[in-house]
C-alpha cells in the first residue's frame, strides 16, 4: 500500500514538473512569436520608409530635371534673341545707312536717301559736304549725348582721326583722289563694333593709296562706291575690292540721283560680292 502511494506521489510530482516546463516553453514560444511579429512589422515599416524616400527622391529628381530643361530652353531662347539682336544694318539707299548696335546704339552714315530716320541718333557720320551726304535734318530725333562727326572733325590738321565711343571705334581713312572729291576735304570711315565686326564705308572716292594697307586688316564688310560719274566706275571699284580683300564687298552709291540700281549692282565683278538692296537689312556678323 505504501509502495503504491509512493509511486502515485512520484507520478504526480513528475506530472506537475512536466506541466510547469511545458508552460514555460509555451510562454517562450509565445514571446518568440510576438518578437518575430514585431521584427516583421519593423522590417515592413523600414521597407515602406525606404520606398517612400525613394519615391520622393525620384520625384525631386524629375522636378530638378524639368527645372534644368526649362533653364536650358530659356538659355537657348536667350541665345536666339542674342543672334537676332546683333549689329543690324539698314541700307537706306545711295550712300546712306543706319546701324543699330548690339547695345542698342543708333548710327547714321551719310543721311540722305530712303527711309528709316525715326530712331533717335547716338552717332552721325558724314564723309564730305555734298548735299547727297549731309541730310542730317532727316533724322527726326537725337539723343542728348548724340555725337556728330563730319569730315571736319575726322581730318584734324590734315591727319585722319580715330574716335573710340565704347560701343564702336570710328577710324577716318582717305577718300577723294578725283576731280570731284579732294582728299583734304573727304573721308571714308571704318567702324569696328564691340564684338569685333568691322565695316568700311569708302565715301565718295577713287582708288586711294591707303587701300593697299587695309588688306592686312581682314575687314568684314566694305561698301564701295561705283557710280562711274562722280567717282570710280564698276571696273575700278572691283579692283579696289580685290586690294582691300574684305569678306563681303557691297556696291553702293551706284547711280547718281538714284537710291539703287540692280543691273549695275549685278555687274559689279568683285570677289566676295554681296548685293544689298535699298531698304534691305542685314545682320553684321
Amino acid at each position: 500500500m505504501k509502495k503504491r502511494l509512493f509511486i502515485l506521489a512520484l507520478l504526480l510530482t513528475v506530472t506537475l514538473v512536466f506541466a510547469a516546463c511545458s508552460g514555460k516553453n509555451d510562454k517562450k514560444d509565445s514571446e518568440k512569436t510576438e518578437n518575430t511579429e514585431t521584427e516583421t512589422e519593423t522590417e515592413e515599416s523600414k521597407k515602406e520608409t525606404i520606398e517612400e524616400s525613394t519615391e520622393e527622391a525620384k520625384d525631386d529628381s524629375e522636378e530638378t530635371t524639368e527645372d534644368n530643361a526649362d533653364t536650358t530652353n530659356t538659355s537657348e531662347e536667350a541665345g536666339k534673341e542674342g543672334d537676332i539682336m546683333g549689329n543690324t544694318l539698314l541700307y537706306q539707299g545711295h550712300a546712306s545707312a543706319r546701324i543699330v548696335t548690339t547695345e542698342g546704339k543708333v548710327i547714321y552714315i551719310d543721311p540722305y536717301a530712303g527711309e528709316g530716320y525715326d530712331l533717335p541718333a547716338d552717332l552721325i557720320l558724314v564723309t564730305h559736304d555734298h548735299y547727297d551726304h549731309t541730310g542730317i535734318d532727316k533724322i527726326s530725333q537725337k539723343n542728348t549725348d548724340c555725337v556728330t562727326i563730319t569730315w571736319k572733325e575726322a581730318l584734324k590738321d590734315g591727319m585722319h582721326q580715330s574716335f573710340d565711343l565704347g560701343y564702336v571705334k570710328v577710324e577716318a581713312v582717305e577718300a577723294g583722289y578725283n576731280p570731284n572729291h579732294n582728299v583734304s576735304s573727304c573721308v571714308g570711315y571704318i567702324l569696328t563694333f564691340s564684338n569685333g565686326v568691322s565695316v568700311y564705308f569708302t565715301g565718295d572716292t577713287s582708288t586711294t593709296p591707303q587701300m593697299s594697307e587695309l588688306a592686312s586688316r581682314n575687314l568684314d564688310y566694305a561698301f564701295i562706291c561705283c557710280d562711274g560719274v562722280y567717282n570710280m566706275g564698276l571696273e575700278e571699284a572691283a579692283e579696289c575690292a580685290k586690294t582691300i580683300n574684305t569678306k563681303h564687298n557691297i556696291p553702293y552709291h551706284i547711280v547718281p540721283g538714284a537710291d539703287f540700281d540692280m543691273e549695275k549692282a549685278e555687274a559689279f565683278a568683285a570677289p566676295n560680292k554681296l548685293i544689298v538692296e535699298a531698304g534691305e537689312e542685314i545682320i553684321l556678323e
